[in-house]
């Protein structure tokens, strides 16, 4: 199976290079340390920091592979060099004027590695970023939610 592109901000890649650093330089390092020095102690059967160590080892080995996959398929997006601004596509900051409860939200389409709902970021495919990909300041998009069918109206789309 052919892995599909990994869409993702200048910051997001920033951020998945970032914890790649700090995994190798920093924290595999340390963990290898605590273990060596643990099994110098004797009986590895009882010993908690060799116990604990090997499986966090093991945790950083898988988190260093899965980003080393992700890094890999990644195609960094540039969204201020967007030219078609009054769209919306991957990177846009996007205010949405919600028709049911007369309150507004601001949205920016990013990356799956970059998902925080709290600031707003939300995945390109997820239902609401696919409902706005394409649509232009004024759209009215119809978002399915699991508790119900929302409607809103693009108020404005910015790319910062």
């Amino acid at each position: 199976m052919a892995e599909s592109k990994n869409y993702i901000t200048p910051e997001g890649y920033a951020a998945l290079e970032k914890e790649f650093q700090y995994l190798i330089k920093v924290d595999r390092p340390e963990v290898v340390r605590v273990v060596s020095w643990a099994a110098g102690n004797g009986d590895r059967s009882e010993n908690g920091d060799y116990i604990y160590g090997k499986k966090r080892l093991r945790q950083i080995d898988a988190r260093i592979r899965f980003l080393t996959k992700r890094m890999e398929a990644a195609e960094i997006v540039y969204s201020q060099t967007q030219t078609q601004s009054e769209k919306v596509f991957f990177g846009a900051w996007v205010t949405l004027f919600n028709l049911s409860d007369d309150s507004e939200r601001t949205v920016r389409i990013v990356g799956q590695d970059e998902l925080d709902p709290a600031q707003g970021y939300i995945s390109w495919v997820s239902p609401m970023a696919r409902a706005l990909l394409g649509k232009q300041l004024g759209d009215t998009v119809r978002v399915e939610t699991p508790g119900a069918l929302m409607e809103y109206e693009i108020i404005d789309i910015r790319y910062v």
